[in-house]
This record gives C-alpha cells, structure tokens and sequence, in this order.
C-alpha cells in the first residue's frame, strides 16, 4: 500500500540558492505537518495527518558553478581563492561529506521525507537513496553501477562516482540529498578532492552511455525509480510557492 502522496517541484535550471530557499518552504510545510495528533485521535479531535502529509522532493539544475561543503569543513583559504578565480561560487550547506562541486548538467534532488512516519532510519534512508540512482542507472542500460559499503556513499562506476549523497536530517525530516552527473563538465571536479576521497574519480552519464544525456532526459526514470523505492504517488507543481 502506498504511504501517501509526495510533492514533486520541478525547478528547472536555477541557481543552487533558489533551490535551497524552495527546499526550506518545504521543510515548513514539513514541520507544520507534525502539529496534528499522532495516531488515534479522541472523539470530536482533527484527524492524524496522513503518512505522507508534508512530504515533498525538490529537483533542480544548478544554474552556475558552485563549490560547496558541509558539516565537516570548508575548504582552506589559499583553495578557496583559487575556486573563485575560476568563476566558480562557494557556499557551505548543511548536509553531511566535503566539498563537492555542482554546476549545469547535474541532477539535484532534495527529498523532503519524514523518517519517523515511514520508520526508516538514516542509513536506511542513505541505502534508500543509492537503491534509487541504481533503479534510474539500470533503466538507461548501465547494470555496472554500484553502492559501496560504509563508509562510503553514493553510486559508482568502477573507482567514479557517478552520483554524491549528502544529507541533513532535524528531528527525523531530511533535507538536501543528491546530486546526480548527467551531462556535466567534470573537469570542475579537478580543483578539489571530491568529497574529500582521495584516488577516487567521478564520472556522469554521457561519459559512461557515450551519448549525450541531459537532466531533462532522466528525470521520468528518475521519478518512476523514486516512487518505486519510497512506495508513494507523485503529486506534480510547478509554483514552489503553492
């Protein structure tokens, strides 16, 4: 049985920023599901939110080049400079892992779910979101990808990865979540350590399909895989101020 419905807001190519205001209004909405009553409610009482009363994804391309990191340190001052000489903008986030880059050509998917309704815990959540990217990478033809074990996250091609994790989780609500590489210039990735993983690559779809596959081109596999893994039905908007 499904667990409910599921807001997906399709952005389009917008800047990282707009993205993360849009995820926040979303948290909101989130949060302000939890003020009814749990389960079982008294005679006359509102009833309980439905399981997934709230719940939302946003998907997005950034719009420009952007560094960023998260709970583990921002890149040193000396690296810092030298990202912006190139053009690129730097902005820490509130998610786990390093610093990453994202840029045009990348899939983001910030999942707004509430863990606590749908009993799952965070490195089920984690699991969750790499069973996900491998769903959409068996769809276009790439059975080779793969999940590590812990520590490591995210989905990869051989020693590359091809998609990053990196989430928040405030009192069992997620934020942030994934970025996937479509088309995506990957000489980006040659300033930085991704994610902080030395003698890893990281690779995207065109490279690995050796064809050009825009983020348009993977969001319907992207969104049949999502509502297969997280057992829920879609409920499309295009206004992030609904």
């Amino acid at each position: 049985m499904s667990r409910g419905p599921v807001r997906v807001l399709r952005l389009g190519l917008r800047p990282y920023a707009e993205a993360l205001r849009v995820q926040e209004r979303c948290l909101r909405a989130a949060r302000a599901a939890r003020t009814g009553p749990g389960p079982g409610p008294g005679p006359g009482g509102p009833p309980a939110p439905s399981p997934g009363a709230g719940e939302s994804v946003v998907l997005s391309e950034p719009a420009e080049p952007l560094y960023t990191w998260g709970l583990r340190g921002a890149p040193e001052a000396a690296l810092a400079a030298r990202l912006r000489a190139r053009g690129a903008g730097l902005a820490a986030a509130r998610r786990g892992g390093r610093v990453t880059f994202h840029g045009p050509g990348q899939l983001l998917a910030f999942p707004v779910l509430d863990l606590r309704r749908r009993r799952l815990p965070l490195r089920g959540y984690v699991a969750a979101l790499e069973e996900l990217v491998l769903r959409l990478c068996r769809r276009l033809g790439l059975a080779a990808a793969r999940a590590l074990p812990p520590p490591f996250t995210g989905v990869w091609m051989g020693d590359s990865k091809i998609c990053a994790i990196g989430v928040h989780c405030g009192n069992h609500i997620t934020s942030h979540g994934l970025a996937l590489n479509c088309c995506t210039d990957l000489t980006w990735f040659d300033h930085i350590v991704p994610c902080g993983l030395e003698g890893k690559g990281v690779t995207s779809l065109s490279r690995e399909l050796g064809r050009h596959v825009t983020v348009d081109h993977v969001l319907q596999p992207f969104l049949d895989s999502f509502q297969e893994v997280f057992d829920c039905t879609l409920v499309f908007s295009e206004d992030p101020g609904d």
